[in-house]
């Protein structure tokens, strides 16, 4: 429950009970002048010697490479700049391999594309790199970046997610809409009459399609994933002491499964927004919503339900203001087991409520065990080599599955240090209420909150599904939407480390704004590099203008690298090809620096410059 649960409600007092409650308020009072005076003090301090980086002193950004690594990007960039070579890039490196030979072209490969964006075949090629970053003070997120391809089967049942996430969006409203307008029953006639024909709806966990996704994932491949998984944790552990190992989670578990538990994650969740709009909590942000428990039981007993919804809360909490919000309605799902006349929701087609987990058998929740048994055996190895984990954001349409399984190892792991972090992609919509909430949920329980922030990878093909398929886009309208709700998502985390010790983040950006920006905030909140509590990251082979020197000012930042067989790396490099076409063309900065340092080096006669470490 939240703290706000706790507090006496001012209006029922009198007497002795005011003059308690005015006690607690000034207590209260004296608490948040107390936190707010140590952020004071910890700013003014710091206000003494503020941090600033120079992002285009070139001599010190590129002394960690040689004149031809400079040359191989210019040119790399260059190329990545055209768009026929994006878009037509599978069909040219099949021509490449056809003209040069299978040999001939992966050594192009390893002086071109692969060079720039791949460490290495192995754990073992690739400990040059690592060493040498670390070096000028880069360390790594280490990434094994073998991708499977996707099958047609697989694609064809894309289509049947979306139509279940267009039934999702408009569910809510339409429900809320019928039930203000006529009687309980023939609200759900009305859903029927719209969304009788989704079969989807009931049954859509067929497979989708997306990459970088392990699709035909069994048991047995999913155990030989978690053992890739552990060899780049070891790799990592054997590499510096403060590293990072990338995993996903659509290699740990069936897709089918996960996409199955996100279509669960997300009914409840959107019952509970329109459970908020009946009581005109509509509009509110996720946190603020808040249901009155006599009024929800009321109306969900109207609706047919048996359970005893205050009770159950009341239970758990003496103390309950007779409210909840959407951390205490979730946490009816981790009770599952003894809460499932409490886990309802209305069936469209029947026109009654039905059991949340009425086709989740038992062999799902056989799956749901396998797969956290196997981030349990990962968050192990990690602890033991001294690495924390950084899981993967993936498609929309598994991600509400991922962040929950993440979460839940998360409070297990991260009760003493930050050993495991998710990732919250900020060109979602719903990205603020996602990092509040965790914030909140960790806040709440006494565990470290861990994130990745990232701005998403899918933006254009994520926008063109949604206007295709006809459900409500989930992607902010444009870029600078994309990047006030980066910096919102950032400014929360980043008052919570200044306020309380325990959370951390990533900054996992190549906008040199967003990197100054943060700078900015840690020198006003007096957080230092040396906390170790705000890291930044940028992808092996881009931005290295905005790596290295803030790693030589003595802030922790990260190169993700990738790693793998030059053939087996190709689709990696292809999806980066689509992924980063709008930054490839925007890196007039990067090519000019790069050209600086270029000509600086044949002026004062240092073009055969080697790094020193």
């Amino acid at each position: 429950m939240s703290t706000q649960s706790f507090l006496p409600d001012s209006s029922n007092t009198s007497g002795h009970g005011d003059k308690t409650f005015k006690h607690a308020d000034f207590l209260s009072a004296c608490l948040n002048v107390l936190c707010l005076t140590s952020v004071t003090l910890r700013s003014t301090s710091a206000g003494a010697h503020r941090t600033s980086v120079d992002f285009e002193e070139t001599r010190e950004v590129y002394k960690s490479k040689d004149s031809l690594e400079l040359l191989r990007s210019l040119v790399v960039f260059k190329l990545c700049s055209f768009d026929i070579l994006v878009d037509k890039n599978k069909e040219i490196m099949d021509l490449g391999k056809t003209i040069l030979g299978q040999r001939a072209f992966s050594q192009f490969m390893k002086m071109t594309f692969y060079g720039q964006f791949v460490a290495g075949e192995d754990h073992e090629a690739i400990r040059p790199l690592i060493q040498k970053n670390r070096a000028f003070g880069v360390g790594s997120v280490l990434d094994y970046s073998v991708e499977e391809d996707i099958s047609q089967e697989d694609s064809e049942h894309e289509e049947a997610f979306d139509s279940m996430l267009s039934v999702f969006q408009t569910y809510t409203k339409e429900l809320q809409y019928a039930c203000h307008s006529s009687t309980i029953p023939s609200c759900f006639d009305r859903m029927e009459e719209k969304y009788g024909a989704h079969k989807q709806f009931e049954d859509c966990a067929g497979g989708v399609t997306g990459a970088r996704t392990y699709f035909d994932a069994d048991e047995a491949k999913c155990d030989q994933h978690m053992e890739t998984f552990i060899k780049c944790i070891k790799a990592s552990g054997g590499s510096s002491m403060d590293g990072f190992s990338a995993i996903k989670m659509t290699a740990l578990g069936r897709p089918q499964f996960l996409l199955k538990f996100s279509e669960i994650l997300v009914k409840w969740q959107r019952f509970f927004t329109f459970l908020a709009s009946q009581q005109g909590k509509d509009g509110l942000e996720a946190l603020e919503q808040r249901l009155e428990l006599r009024q929800l039981q009321d109306f969900l007993t109207k609706l047919g339900a048996r359970g005893d919804f205050h009770g159950w809360f009341a239970s758990r909490n003496q103390e309950t203001s007779g409210c909840i919000d959407m951390l205490d309605w979730r946490s009816l799902i981790d009770g599952r087991t003894k809460t499932s006349d409490l886990l309802v929701v209305p069936n469209v087609k029947q026109g009654e409520l039905e059991p949340l987990l009425l086709r989740f058998t038992e062999e799902e929740e056989k799956q749901l065990a396998r797969v956290l048994q196997r981030m349990d055996i990962l968050a192990k190895h990690a602890l033991e080599n001294g690495v924390r984990l950084m899981v993967d954001a993936e498609q929309t349409y598994f991600q509400p599955a991922i962040s929950r399984l993440t979460l839940e190892m998360q409070r297990i792991y991260n009760r003493e240090t930050p050993v495991i972090f998710n990732t919250y992609q900020c060109y979602l919509k719903e990205a603020y209420d996602n990092v509040t909430v965790d914030v909140e949920q960790s806040r709440r329980e006494g565990w470290h909150f861990a994130a990745k922030l990232v701005r998403g990878a899918y933006m254009y093909q994520e926008r063109e599904r949604a206007a295709e398929r006809g459900y409500e886009d989930p992607i902010n309208p444009d870029y600078e939407s994309t990047n006030r709700m980066y910096h919102r998502c950032l400014d929360h985390v980043l008052d919570e480390i200044a306020l309380n010790r325990k959370a951390n983040v990533m900054v996992a950006s190549h906008n040199e704004d967003t990197v100054k920006h943060t700078l900015q905030r840690m020198n006003e909140l007096g957080l230092s590099p040396t906390d170790n509590k705000v890291f930044f990251g940028q992808l092996l082979g881009m931005c290295d203008q905005i790596s290295f020197p803030l790693g030589q000012a003595g802030f922790p930042v990260y190169k993700y690298v990738p790693y793998g067989p030059v053939d087996e790396v190709m689709p990696y490099l292809s999806r980066r090809a689509q992924e980063n076409r709008g930054f490839m063309k925007g890196a007039q900065k990067e090519r000019e620096l790069l050209w600086k340092e270029l000509k600086r080096r044949l002026a004062s006669g240092e073009l055969l410059h080697r790094p020193v470490y």
